[in-house]
C-alpha cells in the first residue's frame, strides 16, 4: 500500500543545517526535471512581478524571495517541512518509531518542485503550486505527468494506491486505475452531501494516520481499504472502471 498526498501550501522552513543533497532524494531519475523547474522558479521569483506570476499575495513575499536561493537554503525531512491541516491531522511526530518507518516507506508526496518525494527526503521550504506555469517549463502538471509516469512505474507496481491528493496535484500523475482508490470526503445533512475543503483535508490526514497506525494487516485491495476506513467512519466504496479509479467516499455528519 502506498498513500499519495499533496504537499501543503505553506511550508515550515528548517532553522538550520545543510542544504538539500539531491543525490539522496528518492526517485533520482527526476533530478534533471527537478533542476529545470528549480532554475525556472528562481528566475521567476527574482522578477519584479514575481508575486503575480506565482499567483500569491504580498503576505508571501518572504516565501517567494526564499525561492531565489533554494540551492543554499537549509533542508529538513519532508514530514517536517510540510505543515497545515492534512499534515497536522496525520501527526507524524506522535507516531511510534515503527509507524514512522511505515510512513517513510508508504507515503509519496506529489510535488510541483520535486515531482515526487518520500517523507524522509530532506528538502527546503519553497512556494510553488502545481497550477503554476513557468517559463521554459510550461504548466507544471503537464510537465510532470510523463516524468512521473516513468519514475513511479517501478515503485508503484502491484501496490494499492490510496489517493488523497487534491485535484490540482492529481492532474500531475494518473496512476493505473485498477490499483488506485481516490479518497473523497463529504459532509451530509438531511441526505444532502457537500464537500468542505477544510474537513476534506483533515479527514484525509486522519485516514493516512489510521492506515499507518492501525493494527492488523495492511490493506491490499480496495475492499480491504473500505473495511479499514469503516473502522472509524461511514465509508462507501464505488467500484472503478477500466479508465476510472475506485472511489472511497467518507461521509461525515453535517
Amino acid at each position: 500500500m502506498l498513500i499519495l498526498l499533496p504537499p501543503s501550501e505553506g511550508k515550515t522552513p528548517a532553522t538550520g543545517g545543510d542544504a538539500a543533497d539531491w543525490t539522496t532524494l528518492s526517485f533520482p531519475a527526476l533530478n534533471s526535471a527537478r533542476a529545470k523547474v528549480l532554475d525556472a522558479l528562481g528566475t521567476v521569483s527574482a522578477h519584479e512581478d514575481a508575486l503575480a506570476l506565482l499567483g500569491v499575495g504580498a503576505s508571501l513575499s518572504a516565501d517567494v524571495e526564499r525561492n531565489t536561493r533554494l540551492h543554499a537554503e537549509p533542508a529538513a525531512p519532508a514530514h517536517q517541512v510540510y505543515s497545515g491541516v492534512l499534515y497536522d491531522a496525520l501527526g507524524y511526530d506522535s507516531l511510534t518509531p515503527a509507524q514512522r518507518k511505515k510512513a517513510d516507506e508508504s507515503v509519496l508526496v506529489i510535488s510541483a518542485l520535486w515531482g515526487a518525494i518520500r517523507f524522509a527526503d530532506r528538502v527546503p521550504a519553497y512556494r510553488l503550486s502545481m497550477a503554476t506555469s513557468l517559463p521554459d517549463v510550461g504548466r507544471l502538471a503537464s510537465f510532470w505527468k510523463p516524468q512521473l509516469n516513468d519514475a513511479l512505474a517501478g515503485a508503484t507496481a502491484g501496490e494499492l494506491l490510496v489517493d488523497c491528493r487534491s485535484s490540482t496535484y492529481a492532474a500531475a500523475w494518473t496512476p493505473p486505475p485498477e490499483q488506485t482508490v481516490a479518497v473523497n470526503v463529504f459532509t451530509e445533512t438531511a441526505g444532502v452531501r457537500k464537500v468542505v475543503s477544510h474537513f476534506a483535508k483533515h479527514t484525509r490526514g486522519e485516514l493516512a494516520r489510521h492506515l499507518l497506525s492501525r493494527r492488523g494487516k495492511t490493506p491490499q485491495t480496495p475492499a480491504q481499504l473500505q473495511k479499514a476506513a469503516a473502522e472509524k467512519w461511514v465509508a462507501e466504496l464505488v467500484q472503478g472502471t477500466a479508465r476510472k479509479p475506485h472511489t472511497l467516499n467518507i461521509i461525515l455528519p453535517g
